[in-house]
């Protein structure tokens, strides 16, 4: 099993032994003589498992200890005592160590502690680096952006995410709701539960709620079996409640309902299930002014925004467009086979005069479709399109106009999707039945 120990005695005849020991069995070893030069050794290299004499000429293993486990929390201690010491190899374990040793006596249960002991460090530094891995995918890392704007967002975010508190992200559609929700619920101390989100305009009412509540074997035509919901399975986690605004007003009742007692009724149940969930949702509308003229449920309003987080707009913050437009040009080249990209400056100075309705997800799709109509390492600004190259976009007021450029990315979107509805509403961010509403508004069918 590879590990690196570190052994700490001011003995050096026995400190040798120990260490030779230990090296015949595969493991690298490092040795200090005082508590002080142990601790540097642990501030400089990953270290499963420390081996220290409870009794050091600049501090005690019960001190060591607990600097140990500020350091390098995954790190394993072993202490060495003497019978004398004994009561303070307990005091030791109690502080946080492994296990101790008595000095030349224990001699058969080195080996196979030091093996369980690095064991569980491994363990533990393995947690610890998939931790890191999910805060860089998902944590608030991985929000690029350094406008006052986005900033703000990401601090109110950062300052709410240790508390159980809802939360409610407001903002156009595209501005990246579900990346900020994922970013709270890794921040949070519910991190190691899931995180569940649903988008509530993509489903009908009887589907959404089998979904988000589950449902009792014989409650309707097709139910077989019993079905966990989505707010089940996000127990001791986050569930995300995308579009919020297009929950029908039954479902609305439901959720206060667990907000307010945490539980709720699966379709076809007669007894309540409790849940320990935190709620975050998103919406693009106004949902204030839905409340106030009664197309939103007010008192279910006030609970849920309890701490409301704005995302700007993409076109509020051009400076950030072009460390975002580098990130996703290097994700799509990664997964087209590209070994570099780069982004020629008009390339970004077009990017930068686009007005970017559809916010994030717009750039990225933009940058996606450069990047696979690429022959080079350049993205030039004829790998844009039209609208893009000309300037239209910005130069023609009429193009300026919502419906316009909501009409013309929507109808791109389809043509994508060869007329996918699914899979555009996916891509766009929103409900299918928002997509159809919109289909029959523009008439692009």
């Amino acid at each position: 099993m590879s590990a690196t120990l570190l052994l700490i005695d001011d003995e050096s005849r026995l400190r040798g032994l120990l260490a030779r020991l230990l090296q015949l069995e595969g493991y690298t070893v490092l040795e200090a003589d005082t508590a002080h030069n142990g601790l540097n050794l642990l501030e400089r290299e990953e270290i499963q498992l420390v081996i220290s004499d409870v009794r050091l000429p600049d501090l005690n293993g019960i001190e060591l200890t607990a600097r140990i486990r500020e350091i390098s929390p995954a790190t394993e201690i072993i202490v060495l005592t003497a019978y004398g010491t004994i009561s303070d190899g307990v005091k030791a374990i109690k502080n946080g160590a492994f296990d101790y040793i008595t000095k030349g006596d224990d001699n058969d249960r080195i080996i196979p502690l030091v093996s369980r002991a690095v064991e569980k460090a491994n363990l533990q530094f393995r947690i610890r680096r998939l931790e890191r891995q999910m805060s860089r995918r998902y944590g608030f890392d991985s929000i690029l952006g350094e406008s006052a704007a986005i900033r703000q967002a990401v601090d109110l975010a950062r300052r709410v995410a240790p508390t159980d508190t809802t939360v409610l992200l407001t903002g156009e559609t595209g501005t990246g709701k579900e990346v900020f929700a994922q970013a709270i619920h890794q921040a949070s101390p519910r991190r190691t539960g899931s995180f569940v989100a649903v988008n509530c305009g993509a489903l009908s009412k009887d589907i959404l709620e089998s979904e988000l509540f589950g449902h009792r074997a014989g409650a309707f035509t097709g139910a077989s079996r019993d079905q966990k919901g989505l707010f089940a399975e996000a127990d001791k986690g986050t569930i995300f409640l995308d579009e919020i605004g297009e929950l029908p007003p039954d479902l609305q009742a439901k959720l206060l309902r667990v907000l307010e007692t945490h539980e709720f009724l699966r379709v076809g149940d007669t007894k309540p299930t409790r849940t320990d969930v935190r709620v975050i949702a998103a919406t693009n509308r106004s949902l204030e002014r839905e409340a106030e003229s009664g197309q939103f449920r007010l008192d279910l309003f006030y609970r849920l925004s309890v701490f409301t987080v704005e995302l700007p707009p993409l076109r509020s913050r051009p400076e950030d467009i072009p460390a975002l437009a580098e990130q996703f040009a290097r994700q799509v080249a990664a997964k087209t086979g590209l070994r570099e990209v780069r982004l020629d400056p008009e390339f970004l100075e077009k990017l930068r005069r686009h007005p970017w309705k559809g916010n994030i997800r717009e750039l990225k799709n933009v940058i996606e479709r450069a990047v696979i109509l690429t022959d080079g390492p350049v993205l030039t600004s004829g790998l844009l399109p039209s609208d893009l190259q000309t300037g239209t976009a910005t130069g023609d007021p009429s193009a300026l106009d919502l419906a316009t450029v909501e009409r013309r990315h929507i109808g791109q979107v389809l043509q994508r999707t060869n007329g996918s509805k699914p899979e555009a509403a996916r891509l766009l961010g929103i409900g299918l039945t928002t997509l159809y509403r919109k289909i029959q508004e523009y008439r692009l069918e």
